[in-house]
């Protein structure tokens, strides 16, 4: 692993959020990364219930100020950064006021999916692949995680995959237990479209629950990580027609290992 570029994209990572399965690992494996001498960064959303000065958040001018177009809208970009104590490793974030401006993550006070989480993922998926651009830092792996990342392996797979940066870039996606039992705003699938993306893959967003972006993920993924013990049978169902590597659980005192060795496996 060393030198190889890592790029971790999460929904969610410690110490910014509350502790969860997709948070704890999405710090925990690229901890072990950075150990093993690998290169890593980590892009997640900038929620407004993130404490920007206790965990010393700060805007990167030269990174922010791109507008993103998303259903026709002009959508500005802004780019924050901060470290993870005593880790060394920098985690930067999606930020934009109409979006994440509001002090909570994916649902209202009710427990209601915010109805523009569809433009959020949207949004989430072009930051991080302009910014890494911008960065001119190209991933060898891209591993993402939860739902507001799946947008990822369909962008890198039909926008910006021949982009030089992303040219040799494999994306790993990691499967966690339903995140959301409801569905996302039923006009996600005309969102997408207009990015120009052909409908014939990305069919399931007529109905966007969240086992249907997961199979728009797994569609367009290298690899496929279980990273919980239990996922849907829906999607375990869907995978048994997955020609690609698929790596089972791995408890979380023990995946530092297998988890190397899918990577190498992965690059070679």
């Amino acid at each position: 692993m060393k030198n190889r570029k890592i790029l971790y994209v999460s929904s969610e990572v410690v110490p910014y959020l509350p502790e969860s399965e997709i948070s704890s690992m999405s710090f925990e494996i690229p901890k072990m990364v950075n150990k093993q001498g690998g290169q890593i960064r980590i892009f997640m959303p900038r929620y407004g219930n993130i404490n920007e000065r206790r965990h010393q958040l700060h805007e990167v001018i030269r990174l922010s100020g791109l507008n993103l177009v998303i259903n026709d809208l002009d959508m500005p970009l802004i780019i924050k950064v901060a470290s993870i104590p005593k880790e060394r490793i920098q985690v930067y974030f999606i930020d934009n006021e109409e979006y994440f401006k509001r002090k909570a993550t994916f649902t209202d006070s009710n427990g209601k999916l915010f109805e523009d989480n569809d433009e959020r993922a949207i949004f989430f998926a072009k930051g991080v692949f302009e910014t890494i651009k911008r960065l001119n830092w190209p991933p060898d792996i891209i591993h993402i995680h939860g739902w507001m990342a799946a947008l990822l392996p369909l962008y890198l797979q039909q926008i910006y995959k021949d982009d030089p940066i992303f040219q040799n870039s494999k994306i790993i996606t990691s499967l966690y237990g339903n995140e959301f039992d409801t569905s996302l705003n039923k006009s996600m699938l005309d969102k997408v479209l207009f990015d120009e993306i052909d409908n014939k893959h990305i069919n399931a967003l007529g109905n966007p629950t969240y086992e249907n972006l997961m199979k728009i993920a797994i569609d367009s993924s290298d690899a496929i990580i279980k990273g919980s013990e239990n996922i849907s049978s829906e999607i375990n169902d869907y995978l048994k027609n997955y020609k690609k590597p698929i790596l089972d659980y791995q408890p979380t005192d023990s995946f530092a290992e297998p988890y190397m060795e899918f990577y190498d496996k992965i690059l070679s």
